[in-house]
């Protein structure tokens, strides 16, 4: 009896090197991945930075004030006055459809959404 559980024993221990084994390989592979997200991630961070500045040098309002003068023949831009804005109450919206109104003393089908004859 002592024989087998020794086997079982020597198994088990055995079974539990080799689940070690492949658990430390995963978790390499794991940090691994890990390390080049975030590599990955720090240089895009830097390239959106990158691009914000441009984005920020090609907006400048003196740059755009000069290119919308030079093309003023062809896309007649102006520059936006204070008279331009208006009023929230000037807004004109559209009118709410006008929906039937049904309770359920009415007897309404609502499957079909029918009233009553």
């Amino acid at each position: 009896m002592r024989t087998v559980l020794y086997i079982l024993t020597t198994l088990s221990v055995i079974g539990l090197a080799f689940w070690a084994y492949r658990e430390n390989y995963a978790t390499q592979q794991a940090l691994n991945d890990t390390e080049k997200l975030r590599s990955e991630i720090r240089d895009s961070h830097s390239k959106l930075a990158v691009l914000k500045a441009e984005w920020a040098y090609l907006n400048r309002p003196d740059r755009l004030r000069d290119l919308a003068e030079m093309n003023f023949d062809r896309l007649g831009l102006l520059p936006l006055l204070p008279e331009q804005f208006g009023q929230i109450d000037q807004v004109s919206f559209p009118p709410l459809p006008d929906l039937p109104l049904f309770t359920i003393e009415d007897g309404v089908d609502v499957s079909t959404m029918e009233a009553p004859e």
